[in-house]
């Protein structure tokens, strides 16, 4: 039976514990629960489990570090992310290792967590499946690649159950520790930051390389939107998120990744029509890239979908 290794990067964390036990509890496989604990020590205490395993950083190094840290240490065939706050499904672990290729990231399909109760939430907005990449162009905030919920397509593909996804959210990902070290070789700690745009590298470097972003619709996770009420474990300051954020979005728009079979545009084309992508993008990428570029925001200001 193959072993999965899950990774919890995890800094001022008040829900890990919980966290830490539903994994250990919903596993119907062999697994082992990596707890990265960033610069702290969680309360509460972790109990002991011969399945736990913590790796505890005296100086906090950041969300990037902590999971290439847990990476290089897991013994599992599998590799799995997620945040501390996070609840799945009983054989979450099978489930999953059922439906997946060796060049796939796959996502489980994500419901909204009350992490007080431990349940799901009483929020009547259906369950989240697929992301787009919204374009940086068009951003009147700053220049930035985000990944958005695609209700529209979720309607359109709602029978398509292993479907393939343009991007998605971070909390929750599998894919084989050798595709992750091997071709990924991990999270890139320089440039985006210590926290930021974790989806836009490992995702667009998975598609741009060969392989694919899936969406597992038979498995499912909640995940706790912290909001203010909880804050952010992982503080970042304003300006170096926007910074992370407007480097990934124009290395990927110059298409700087050394590697890959694809260029950026081609992802694009893949999932055409794109909410927030006009029409003539590529004029103003090569309008930019010739360093002409004005930010045409009244022009090309587009919504996001509903």
């Amino acid at each position: 039976m193959s072993k999965l290794s899950v990774i919890i990067p995890s800094r001022n964390e008040i829900f890990l514990k919980k966290t830490v036990e539903d994994l250990l509890a919903k596993a119907e496989g062999e697994i082992e629960v990596i707890a990265v604990l960033d610069g702290y020590w969680p309360t509460p205490p972790l109990n002991d489990d011969n399945r736990l395993i913590i790796l505890h950083r005296g100086d906090a190094m950041g969300m990037r570090a902590a999971i290439n840290g847990g990476a290089a240490i897991a013994k599992g065939e599998y590799l799995m992310k997620c945040d501390a706050h996070c609840m799945f499904e009983q054989g979450f672990d099978e489930k999953l290792k059922a439906d997946i290729e060796d060049n796939w990231i796959v996502i489980p399909r994500r419901y909204r967590l009350d992490a007080e109760n431990w349940r799901f939430t009483d929020d009547p907005k259906p369950p989240i499946d697929l992301h787009y990449l919204a374009c940086p162009i068009t951003n009147p905030d700053n220049y930035s690649m985000h990944g958005a919920i695609w209700p529209h397509k979720d309607r359109e593909r709602v029978d398509t159950l292993i479907d393939e996804t343009m991007s998605f959210q971070g909390s929750c990902w599998i894919m084989k520790k050798t595709w992750f070290t091997d071709f990924l070789h991990g999270m890139s700690e320089i440039g985006y930051g210590d926290y930021c745009q974790e989806p836009q590298e490992i995702g667009n470097k998975t598609w741009l390389g060969g392989g694919k972003i899936m969406v597992n619709k038979k498995v499912w996770y909640a995940h706790l939107h912290k909001g203010k009420k909880y804050g952010r474990g992982y503080f970042q300051n304003r300006q170096d998120i926007m910074s992370g954020h407007e480097w990934g979005a124009r290395h990927w728009m110059k298409d700087e990744e050394p590697g890959l079979i694809h260029r950026f545009e081609w992802l694009v084309e893949k999932f055409w029509p794109v909410p927030t992508w006009p029409e003539d993008w590529k004029d103003y990428r090569d309008e930019w890239r010739g360093d002409r570029y004005e930010y045409h925001y009244d022009k090309l200001r587009l919504k996001p979908e509903k």
